[in-house]
């Protein structure tokens, strides 16, 4: 294999290239986690936040980078799941299960996702995300998810395909 050359290196990202190959590398998280979770009243939890990439408001599941706080950079990734649902949606879970795990986008990036399913949620606020974050909470019944989804993407609002890989866990789950 060829030498790794950095041809970039930013706060956050770095871009490297190996060959005629180009990919970014985090420099500050060793991936992220996504968290599925549904209330007790069995509403799919999803937020909504500026992605700045694109120019508007994306529709997601709960998810954040796993590292990325100066000391804890060898966080457990169940720990950083449970964080990232309790800051983004104010829904503590007593429990998180791994699902699965990979890459996002194999040829753009070096990331690894990893899924955790959240069990047995407790409101304790609002949610919403850090100062630095915009983000907005939506509670969609299970039995509406769907069109609902269908509804924001005829609108122009873009849904992250990661939300219906949560979806397929959820309903394999109940099957």
């Amino acid at each position: 294999m060829a030498e790794l050359q950095t041809l970039y290196e930013g706060d956050y990202l770095r871009l490297q290239r190996i060959d005629t190959w180009e990919f970014v590398v985090r420099a500050n998280a060793r991936g992220a986690v996504v968290i599925v979770a549904v209330t007790p009243d069995d509403e799919l939890l999803l937020v909504e936040q500026p992605r700045p990439a694109l120019g508007r408001s994306v529709l997601e599941l709960p998810a954040g980078l796993v590292g990325d706080i100066a000391g804890e950079e060898d966080e457990a990734l169940a720990v950083a799941a449970a964080r990232e649902l309790e800051e983004e949606t104010g829904y503590r879970a007593a429990r998180m299960t791994y699902m699965t795990g990979g890459p996002p986008s194999a040829g753009l990036s070096a990331e690894t996702l990893w899924f955790y399913r959240a069990h047995e949620l407790t409101r304790i606020h609002d949610g919403g995300g850090d100062d630095s974050e915009q983000i907005t909470v939506h509670a969609v019944p299970m039995h509406e998810v769907d069109d609902w989804l269908a509804a924001r993407e005829a609108e122009g609002t873009p849904v992250d395909p990661k939300i219906y890989t949560g979806l397929y866990f959820i309903r394999r789950e109940r099957r």
